[in-house]
């Protein structure tokens, strides 16, 4: 029977969530698929919970040494022998009809890449809080195609919008092998945003289905929890890099542009995290000098008061969780 989805699943120390992840993934309603799961020298059972599937559906490739997130899902696309592959973090899970819907969608507009909205869930909570959709304000009815710039502009750092960034693709095989399309794998976050724009740069069609059948589990041991400034000082490398590709930009000036603004918002929030992660951290010298090399971190300070009072406001007087949960994709 030919595969038609390989499930690719990059796994590090997520013993306690796995089980879930794959359960999922068999449970599918589409069932000519495999499960690939690249371990990733996890320190914990992580794959004895893998083993204990009784499948031969899933497949378990473990590293010699660790790769991170990305050179993970470069191994199991690698591996995957099915005609799509579908993104799934080791601690999310899928609804059943995940894939079927989205293979149809796939095959029905000719796209190399789909993706679903979110549903947001706290970890051990019962049903969302939100979707990536609703949460950015927008109104999302239909199939709809997504430009680079369009994602771009999505993704802008400390504006509102839908973070497709964050969504998990089903991607058509034969279009990463043939233009060698792969995750970094000196970036530890983020490195979902670049692969698709490495895709957008060979011209895959993509394409945003509204219904969230994936879901987005909020941890506080994720790596998105993680380190600003490394994360925000990654990101204007990335852009830096990206934006040496004057051809495609040249005939995409609203790519350019889009990617220029990204560029600008990220350098002022590296610059105010600069001052404030070391005040966090009682290093009042650090924080100085961070000021005075960076001479826009009052003006941004000061843009941001509203938006703090708003927080601290809502904080003192609303639900702590909630507000937490819907800044999940914010700055």
């Amino acid at each position: 029977m030919d595969i038609a989805v390989s499930v690719i699943v990059p796994a590090y120390n997520t013993e306690k969530y796995i089980h879930k992840a794959i359960d999922s993934a068999l449970s599918q309603t589409l069932k000519n698929l495999e499960v690939v799961v690249v371990d990733d020298c996890s320190r914990d059972n992580t794959i004895k919970v893998v083993q204990s599937f009784d499948d031969p559906r899933v497949r378990l490739l473990i590293n010699s040494k660790n790769l991170g997130p990305g050179g993970a899902r470069n191994r199991a696309i690698r591996a995957a022998k099915g005609t799509w592959v579908a993104v799934l973090d080791s601690d999310d899970w899928y609804a059943p009809e995940r894939l079927e819907r989205l293979v149809q969608v796939a095959q029905q507009k000719n796209a190399d890449l789909v993706v679903d909205d979110l549903n947001l869930i706290e970890y051990g909570a019962s049903s969302p809080w939100g979707t990536m959709i609703g949460e950015s304000g927008q109104k999302i009815s239909s199939i709809t195609a997504i430009s680079a710039a369009d994602f771009v502009r999505s993704n802008i750092e400390g504006k509102g919008g839908l973070r497709l960034g964050f969504s998990k693709p089903l991607l058509r095989r034969d279009f990463l092998l043939k233009h060698n399309i792969e995750y970094s794998e000196t970036l530890k976050i983020g490195e979902d945003f670049w692969f698709y724009m490495d895709c957008f740069l060979y011209g895959a069609a993509f394409f945003l289905v509204p219904e969230p059948y994936y879901f987005y589990c909020a941890r506080p041991d994720s790596l998105v929890s993680g380190n600003k400034i490394k994360r925000l000082e990654d990101q204007c490398q990335s852009i830096n890099d990206f934006l040496a590709n004057k051809d495609y930009l040249d005939k995409n000036p609203q790519v350019n542009q889009a990617l220029l603004l990204h560029q600008s918002e990220s350098q002022r929030w590296l610059d105010y995290y600069r001052v404030v992660e070391p005040l966090k951290q009682g290093n009042v010298s650090t924080a100085v000098i961070a000021m005075t090399t960076n001479p826009k971190f009052f003006q941004h300070v000061s843009s941001q008061i509203p938006k703090i009072i708003k927080r601290r406001l809502k904080s003192y007087f609303g639900n702590t969780e909630e507000s937490k949960q819907k800044n999940i994709f914010q700055t």
